[in-house]
């Protein structure tokens, strides 16, 4: 149909993805082209489908949803996306629009909102969710440099420094500045916390 905005649906949960696909069906404006349900097989889809909007879930598997909205961007200019997510986390919006995403909204969004979220997106406008978007001001910008984000990464799976040190290819008394560093900027006394904290910030 003519002016029919082609949508791509990238999330790990089949049903999550179904239950879209049915939500957008209902819209007679919008068409789902294509599902994926890895970060990684976004682009191929996307570009395979024709797809103009593509909606991101974070977490994923191969690369998550802000890592893919860079992809897109970096690959097919033309095709925007909109991370639509569990998460709505401040650090995860603030990621997510440096790497090029159009917009932002969490799952919970009503079906009508976020059609037109996927029709505004297309328009080449900037759409996000507005409690997040005060909250990320509130917050401000993510403290931890890339090294810093590494290294928390990892710790988060638990192990010594040294096992830290392997995964990243880095000293174990570097590994041990990064991670005082950390702690210091979120606040924390021990390197658990401060990975805890940074995710819940969304800072990973």
């Amino acid at each position: 149909m003519s002016g029919t905005i082609k949508v791509l649906l990238a999330d790990d949960q089949a049903l999550v993805r179904g239950a879209l696909a049915a939500l957008l069906a209902l819209e007679p404006d919008l068409e789902v082209v294509a599902e994926v349900g890895r970060g990684d097989e976004v682009v191929d889809a996307a570009r395979a489908s024709g797809a103009d909007v593509c909606l991101l879930d974070i977490e994923m598997p191969g690369i998550d949803g802000i890592a893919a909205a860079g992809q897109v961007r970096a690959a097919l200019p033309a095709v925007r996306t909109l991370v639509v997510t569990t998460f709505g986390r401040p650090g995860y919006l603030r990621r997510a629009l440096e790497a090029g995403a159009s917009g932002f909204v969490v799952k919970d969004t009503p079906a009508r909102q976020l059609a037109e979220a996927v029709r505004r997106v297309h328009a080449g406008l900037r759409v996000v969710d507005p409690s997040l978007a005060t909250e990320s001001l509130v917050d401000g910008v993510n403290p931890l440099t890339a090294r810093e984000r590494e290294v928390l990464a990892v710790a988060l799976r638990g192990g010594t420094v040294a096992a830290i040190a392997g995964v990243v290819h880095l000293s174990q008394g570097t590994v041990r500045n990064h991670l005082s560093s950390a702690i210091g900027k979120t606040g924390t006394s021990t390197r658990a916390e401060a990975a805890r904290v940074a995710q819940e910030r969304g800072w990973l």
